[in-house]
């Protein structure tokens, strides 16, 4: 069995009975880093656990061996660094090739950090459109145009390194649409968490005294 397990994104305590459970009594544990995952177990007073490091320069082979364990009823845990395994990481390879094997997979949902922002943003969110992390050249531009008619609520997420550019070039791409809503959420669930609500029109502005620490949602609602 393999079981898909969340982990916080920032606040311990919204780890669930059945995450707990699940990473006390497998068998191993696959993870992006096994020190964060490490980390994580002494944190939440489990045993330690062996760790199997599968990331994305993780050599494709590795899933067959892991593969292998299962088919041999071990109860593997797969997590990512924080949030909902198989979301913008390498965990979908692992459960592609699971399920392809036609292997048992169960999850167990939890903390999402693109889910939470959406749920804060106050925009409409029974459509919406998730982009993972934004290309850094090819099709970025494209992909920023393309917003400009979209009539769905926007979501990614962006790393601190590049917020401030990103921003700048939405409030340039939307420039004709000044009034369009934006939210952009810092370090959810975390001491520091912080979302603020503004407009497209407003965004030049806020980007010069914004806080640029921790990992970025951001939410845009759709073209009115």
């Amino acid at each position: 069995m393999l079981s898909i397990v969340s982990t916080p994104i920032g606040n311990l305590g919204d780890i669930t009975l059945r995450a707990v459970n699940a990473l006390r009594t497998c068998d191993a544990i696959v993870c992006e880093d096994t020190r964060v995952t490490g980390h994580l177990l002494h944190l939440l007073n489990l045993p330690k656990k062996e760790l199997i490091s599968f990331h994305g320069y993780t050599n494709p082979e590795k899933a067959d061996a892991i593969i292998e364990r299962l088919k041999s009823n071990q109860h593997l845990c797969i997590v990512s660094d924080a949030g909902t395994p198989a979301i913008s990481d390498p965990g979908y390879v692992l459960v592609s090739k699971v399920r392809a094997a036609e292997l048992p997979v169960e999850v167990l949902p939890g903390p999402s950090a693109f889910l939470a922002a959406l749920s804060v943003s106050g925009l409409p969110i029974n459509q919406f459109t998730y982009l993972g992390f934004l290309p850094l050249k090819k099709g970025r531009q494209t992909l920023l145009k393309s917003f400009i008619n979209e009539e769905r609520t926007i979501v990614f997420y962006e790393s601190p390194h590049r917020i401030q550019r990103t921003l700048l070039e939405l409030a340039t791409v939307l420039a004709d649409q000044p009034n369009r809503p934006i939210v952009i959420a810092r370090e959810l669930t975390k001491m520091h968490e912080e979302v603020t609500c503004t407009t497209i029109g407003a965004l030049k502005a806020m980007v010069e005294a914004m806080t640029v620490k921790g990992e970025f949602v951001v939410v845009i609602g759709g073209k009115a």
